[in-house]
């Protein structure tokens, strides 16, 4: 009887020994997370695709699209691990500030004022949100803040350095 105990012992540990090679086996697999916290600063576009057409589909008037084509728009992040601040500063000093907690819904605000509620949601490092007419997402690459916005085919890409 005492055999049989030990046998089973042995098994059970042979059991927890594979099971903790496998999880091993398959995090060496996947990559390292992503230091959420790389969103905190401020930061300064550097460049911008898609500029007039994304703004054009969201019916931004044409001499307000021509302000801002060439302005250097400034985003400041604070971040106090899941809870944000996200603030950008536009042409004239029109800025918006959304604060927001990862995974919650929040209020938030359009540029244009329009207010709605929305659930932003961090995924691989990437922060994404669905606005009213646009699908959003920020993330950190190379040491830069590439924000992406898309609405049906049109894509607005903006990368900003960190001032």
């Amino acid at each position: 009887m005492q055999l049989r105990e030990v046998a089973r012992v042995e098994y059970i540990n042979m059991e927890v020994s594979w099971s903790q090679f496998a999880c091993l086996s398959i995090s060496a697999l996947t990559s390292p997370p992503t230091n959420t916290m790389a969103f905190a600063g401020r930061w300064e576009t550097e460049t911008q695709e898609g500029y007039t057409e994304f703004c054009k589909l969201l019916g931004i008037p044409d001499d307000i699209i021509e302000k801002g084509r060439d302005y250097k728009l400034i985003t400041e992040v604070t971040q106090d691990g899941d809870d944000f601040s996200w603030t950008q500063v536009y042409p004239t000093n029109a800025k918006v500030t959304n604060k927001f907690t990862v995974g919650k819904e929040c209020d938030m605000e359009t540029i244009g004022g329009k207010k709605f509620k929305a659930t932003v949601y961090m995924e691989g490092g990437k922060l994404s949100v669905t606005f009213p007419n646009y699908q959003h997402t920020s993330e950190i690459s190379g040491g830069k803040l590439i924000e992406t916005s898309k609405a049906g085919a049109v894509v607005l890409k903006r990368t900003s350095t960190k001032l």
